[in-house]
């Protein structure tokens, strides 16, 4: 049977743009930290969150810059505000600063990736702290879910690896970014309440700057 379906609609212009060769240095998600006790006691080790090497010039030397905080919205479990660290590369002609986000802290979101995924997931019974997330919020976040996957089903494709090529075939053509979300959790056996963080790590990782939602 033919879908006469309209395809999904063309993602916000602030979640397509790379970011690596327009900025000096950016932000990094340590993919293996998914909650506050694992993400204190690597804060707590000097080298816990150091790069092995600056993804800018690939020097060796990232010397500890500051300690900024996040102060994640509706988010239990979480303090009013989360420290983060950053490392400076020590290359004179380099000094590219790059800020450490633990998996769970959604870049460019004001909510932890828990909080945002159980708002906008049909699956998940929905916390107390998510009534508090104004429709317009949900709406936004459903809205970017439900345009096109197209480049991040592209970045996949051509990322090298077997899995991620196996999951970007998965998705239907001009198939949706919650499509590509559902399809990845599935082969990557992503446990609930991670599909939106982990997936949005990959991106990033594999495009620095692209965004999921």
């Amino acid at each position: 049977m033919t879908d006469h379906r309209p395809p999904p609609p063309e993602p916000e212009d602030c979640l397509t743009h790379a970011r690596a060769s327009r900025y000096k240095g950016g932000t990094l998600i340590a993919e293996d930290v998914f909650d506050l006790p694992e993400h204190l006691r690597r804060l707590a080790c000097p080298d816990g969150y150091r790069p092995a090497s600056c993804p800018r010039c690939g020097g060796r030397v990232l010397h500890l810059h500051d300690y900024p905080s996040r102060k994640p919205k509706d988010a239990p479990g979480l303090p009013p505000e989360v420290r983060i660290v950053r490392h400076i590369c020590a290359e004179p002609t380099c000094e590219a600063t790059w800020r450490i986000l633990p998996a769970f802290l959604a870049r460019c979101l004001w909510r932890p990736w828990s909080t945002v995924e159980s708002t906008v997931s049909e699956e998940e019974p929905r916390a107390v702290a998510e009534d508090r997330i104004p429709a317009t919020t949900a709406q936004r976040w459903q809205g970017r879910l439900g345009s096109i996957a197209r480049q991040l089903v592209v970045l996949l494709a051509t990322s090298g690896g077997a899995l991620l090529e196996a999951i970007a075939k998965g998705v239907c053509h001009e198939g949706s970014r919650s499509e590509l979300v559902d399809v990845h959790g599935r082969m990557a056996q992503t446990p609930p309440g991670r599909r939106l963080a982990d997936l949005a790590a990959l991106v990033h990782r594999l495009e620095r700057g692209i965004r999921l939602m």
